[in-house]
């Protein structure tokens, strides 16, 4: 989750909420690639969640990283929970989980380059102290109190309001990993056509990514849980958005929706507010109960954008939201789902050909029937299978398009990212389909063997 934001002076006219977003256009050379992943930490001997405190923790990881590869540290509250380095951010979730908030890049060879220096680091000092790390979508057998809170003013604010709104939100804190692409937009009606792709496709993605198909020991009965967490947790701030798709949609109906995301908090000299059910709105004029008389900076507009959980989201740039954490390959195949759909026009005009005939019902019925089925899910004559088929064909004809060429120019293009996704088109297995099977085969139902061979 996002950290403190900063450097936007007094709101003075409504106007300038809407250009805070309008600022993010950038002309198409300028457009880079921003990919955040998310991992769980365990210790190797008990298979138990990293805590934050303690010879194997989070703590020590973080030290680890400072100390041995020139990470600076980010502190609250005199505790170590972040880290930044060249651009990139590494983070905490609630739960422990680890996040690496990649540098703004130009291609994906270089994103793909930045994951696996990361991966490496977090090896090596996991290594050390008798730790490993695991991509997936959902913790697979570990339950909320064995999972350590994160020392953040945020989330503890967060972990209170949660019991409050749906029925999944603390399972989400701490229990689910992600893998996500933040990506530019050239103009409002260029962000537009994004969107609404962003939206329509983005459980094409979850299909295509689903690895979370154990809770606490068991199959599930999803192939992604963590996006069924996510549709139970909190309609004010989550789901598809069909006004998106509505005549006028633009960057002032973006502030119109965020200002009815209800507050969680506003961050004033270095803690967190309690502003949990407040109103932005209220906050405009000085009537936020929290902070009476006072009104908001552009960076408390900023910190709030941060709290809005749709499919896809939009602050400066647009974030795809769909995907669960997974393998190696595919935290580089995300990116290249993305980027391929969205920085080509051909492509991006083809993908909306894809969705433009879809309504609301049909994006929240696909939704639905993605994190159930994965590639196998049917919703009204749509076939998730041909679906994700057609839009990997135009990833991959909008990264040829592009013609990004990586390797001292030795790899002509940045199409090779695809391949895990091409396999999975090819066979209608996803990462949470081989899980099952190992699952009900060679694990014999042992689940503690996914950290054997499923770990980094």
């Amino acid at each position: 989750m996002s950290i403190p934001q900063s450097g936007g002076g007094p709101i003075e006219r409504h106007e300038q909420l809407a250009e805070y977003l309008s600022d993010g256009c950038k002309p198409k050379e300028d457009w880079r690639i921003g990919t955040e992943h998310e991992k769980f930490g365990y210790c190797k001997d008990t298979l138990k969640p990293l805590p934050y405190e303690g010879d194997r923790s989070i703590r020590v990881m973080l030290e680890g990283l400072r100390d041995g590869h020139g990470w600076s540290p980010v502190e609250e509250a005199g505790k170590l929970i972040g880290l930044e380095k060249d651009g990139a951010n590494i983070s905490l979730e609630p739960g422990g989980q680890l996040e690496l908030s990649g540098a703004p890049l130009e291609t994906i060879h270089e994103t793909c380059d930045e994951v696996n220096v990361h991966l490496r680091e977090v090896q090596d000092v996991a290594d050390r102290i008798g730790a490993g790390f695991i991509g997936l979508g959902g913790a697979p057998i570990w339950t909320h109190e064995q999972m350590d809170l994160m020392p953040k003013g945020r989330y503890k604010l967060m972990n209170d309001y949660m019991t409050r709104v749906g029925t999944m939100g603390r399972v989400m804190m701490r229990r689910t990993c992600t893998v996500q692409v933040n990506l530019d937009f050239g103009s409002e009606a260029d962000m537009v056509q994004k969107m609404r792709v962003a939206i329509a496709l983005q459980s094409v993605a979850t299909a295509l990514f689903a690895n979370s198909p154990f809770f606490e020991g068991r199959a599930n009965g999803y192939k992604s849980q963590r996006s069924m967490v996510w549709r139970n947790l909190d309609a004010a701030r989550t789901g598809t958005l069909p006004f998106v798709f509505e005549e006028g949609f633009g960057f002032e109906r973006w502030v119109e929706y965020a200002l009815d995301v209800p507050m969680y908090f506003v961050y004033r000299d270095g803690a967190y507010i309690n502003a949990l059910g407040m109103s932005f709105r209220d906050f405009l004029v000085g009537k936020l109960p929290a902070l009476p008389g006072e009104t908001p900076t552009l960076s408390d507009w900023a910190d709030h954008l941060t709290t809005a959980f749709p499919e896809a989201r939009m602050k400066k740039y647009i974030e795809m939201r769909g995907a669960d954490g997974g393998p190696w390959r595919r935290l580089c195949a995300l990116p290249a789902f993305w980027v391929g759909l969205m920085y080509d026009q051909e492509a991006l005009d083809g993908a909306w050909d894809l969705v433009k005939g879809w309504g609301p019902a049909e994006h929240d019925a696909l939704r639905t029937a993605a994190s159930i089925d994965g590639l196998q899910a049917k919703v009204t004559g749509i076939n998730m299978h041909d679906i994700a088929r057609e839009a990997v064909a135009l990833a991959e004809l909008g990264l040829k398009n592009r013609a990004r060429a990586g390797a001292g120019g030795l790899v002509p293009d940045e199409t090779h990212f695809l391949n895990a996704l091409k396999e999975s088109v090819e066979s209608g297995k996803v990462p949470a389909d081989e899980l099952l099977e190992d699952y009900h085969g060679k694990w014999g139902g042992d689940l503690s063997r996914i950290y054997a061979d499923y770990s980094y």
